[in-house]
């Protein structure tokens, strides 16, 4: 099978050159066996891979909202393909219909029966379109209380995975009341009695994030970004200019080294060099490898302190220092 085209950002565009120059030189090279040309072929990509970390390495916070939203980096189907083993899909909330911007279900990871479910944005046309790119109305929350309060009564651990850019804003949503949904979501999970995980792997957008993310502990990919409101939003709202989407990201404090200082977030998970989606195995095993870090350390609580030390983590957010 033929790889997808791979898909540059902006930024990218000086990487996309060199890596175009040497597709040309390989293919080249299949028909020749010169030296002269695989030494060139080699010069070529240590080429790339010195301007691509040099391009990771200064990113700011704009850019790292291109690569949050990147099309290729890995989805919530993704993860659960390579860490959750017989893994059952559970749908619908039991009201209205089943909103398959958030997907959930039961499964193992790494031999512990656990609850996953996060956003899923899709990977093509239709399954974006069936996904809602990963908007979720009020069914959708719903269906995460439904699961929570179905891990709780077998006592199985979460796990979420975040990525949306916010929950889906139309006249039916809201009829339906979208603001309850998601404060009903938040409730359910600060007072959960079994361990709870939160990643964000993407974009983490505003009440539609937080309902799937008041965790224990929230982990975040290190090219992900975590906010109240997108920064085209803020900039719209604050400078009635969308084009100022720039100057608003680096305001917010949204990248994930600003988060962590700031303990909204508790651990960046380290992505590979280029990206989550430029080596999405990889990725995803850093993930899992976190994830189940944090899982041992939570094993250790009872439901009690699993509670008192997720009012205490959420209670703690922006106070000041007693220092």
């Amino acid at each position: 099978m033929t790889p997808p085209a791979r898909h540059y950002l902006d930024f990218e565009r000086p990487i996309a050159e060199l890596e175009g120059k040497i597709d040309e030189l390989s293919k080249i090279a299949e028909r020749s066996r010169s030296v002269a040309i695989g030494a060139e072929l080699h010069a070529l990509r240590d080429r790339a891979e010195v301007l691509r970390t040099d391009l990771y390495a200064q990113l700011d916070p704009w850019r790292k909202t291109q690569v949050a939203r990147h099309p290729g980096r890995p989805h919530f189907q993704d993860y659960v393909s390579a860490l959750i083993e017989d893994w059952v899909e559970l749908r619908g909330d039991r009201k209205f219909a089943d909103d398959q911007a958030i997907v959930g279900g039961l499964g193992r990871f790494r031999g512990t029966p656990v609850l996953v479910m996060g956003h899923e944005k899709g990977a093509d046309t239709a399954s974006r379109l069936r996904h809602n790119f990963g908007m979720a109305r009020p069914e959708g929350y719903r269906k995460a209380v439904r699961l929570m309060e179905m891990a709780e009564r077998f006592g199985l651990a979460v796990i979420s995975l975040v990525d949306t850019a916010g929950a889906y804003p139309g006249l039916g949503a809201e009829e339906r009341g979208q603001a309850e949904a998601i404060a009903r979501s938040t409730e359910r999970g600060l007072t959960l009695g079994v361990p709870f995980v939160t990643v964000v792997t993407g974009e983490g957008g505003s009440g539609g994030a937080i309902a799937l993310a008041a965790a224990n502990r929230v982990l975040i990919l290190e090219h992900s970004i975590y906010s109240v409101i997108s920064p085209e939003g803020a900039a719209s709202i604050l400078f009635r200019d969308g084009a100022r989407a720039k100057e608003a990201a680096a305001a917010m404090k949204i990248t994930a080294e600003d988060l962590l200082a700031l303990r909204i977030v508790d651990r960046i998970v380290r992505e590979p060099l280029g990206g989550a989606h430029s080596d999405p195995a990889a990725a995803i095993a850093a993930v899992g490898d976190a994830v189940e870090l944090e899982m041992r350390d939570l094993a250790r609580l009872s439901p009690e302190a699993l509670r008192r030390q997720r009012a205490e983590r959420f209670y703690a957010i922006g106070r000041a220092s007693d220092a």
